[in-house]
């Protein structure tokens, strides 16, 4: 198995080289952000900077300031919220379950979507640190929480071309049930 692509942000043109499938070890500091602190964002201006950020799909479990569960969310909930993030400089969206065609083609020549398992919200603590927290009047689940990345394994799922593993296999899967149904 190759090894995986080191990453650390603020993310840049080494971005555009990734491909569909390609695995990655992402450092540095990322943005959570689910629906709320998308609106939030469009409404009041992105608290960070967002040229080569990274905003992952996730609402946290917090105790005592230290993140104890970090799954990602389905990361089709923001198909329609994340336009003006990656138009502002965000490179890398970061979740579950991949993004609709519009989001892939707004990534192009821009950024990429990485995908992590759900399920594996502990394994995602294990490589984070808390660093701070925006719109905490949110809650614990739709705060922007800023963390450190320490090597968190993700995969490519869409890349900069347009390459996208998930529609990969919807197309697969809906030729292998057609195939099915004529039998």
């Amino acid at each position: 198995m190759k090894k995986p692509v080191q990453l650390k942000t603020p993310l840049g043109a080494e971005v555009l080289a990734l491909s569909a499938g390609d695995h990655v070890e992402l450092s540095g500091m990322v943005y959570t952000a689910r629906d709320e602190a998308h609106l939030r964002m469009m409404k009041d201006g992105i608290p960070f900077d967002p040229k080569g950020a990274a905003v992952y799909h996730c609402g946290p479990v917090m105790q005592d300031n230290r993140i104890i569960a970090a799954g990602p969310t389905t990361s089709a909930r923001m198909n329609l919220l994340s336009k003006f993030l990656i138009d502002a400089g965000v490179n890398a969206l970061i979740g579950k379950g991949g993004m609709g065609s519009a989001v892939r083609e707004q990534l192009k020549g821009k950024g990429v979507y990485l995908a992590f398992t759900g399920g594996c919200a502990a394994l995602a603590a294990s490589h984070m640190r808390l660093k701070g927290v925006y719109y905490e009047d949110l809650g614990m689940a739709e705060a922007v929480w800023i963390i450190e990345l320490d090597h968190l394994p993700l995969t490519v799922g869409i890349d900069a071309k347009g390459g996208d593993i998930f529609e990969t296999v919807r197309v697969a899967a809906g030729k292998a049930f057609d195939r099915y149904r004529k039998a």
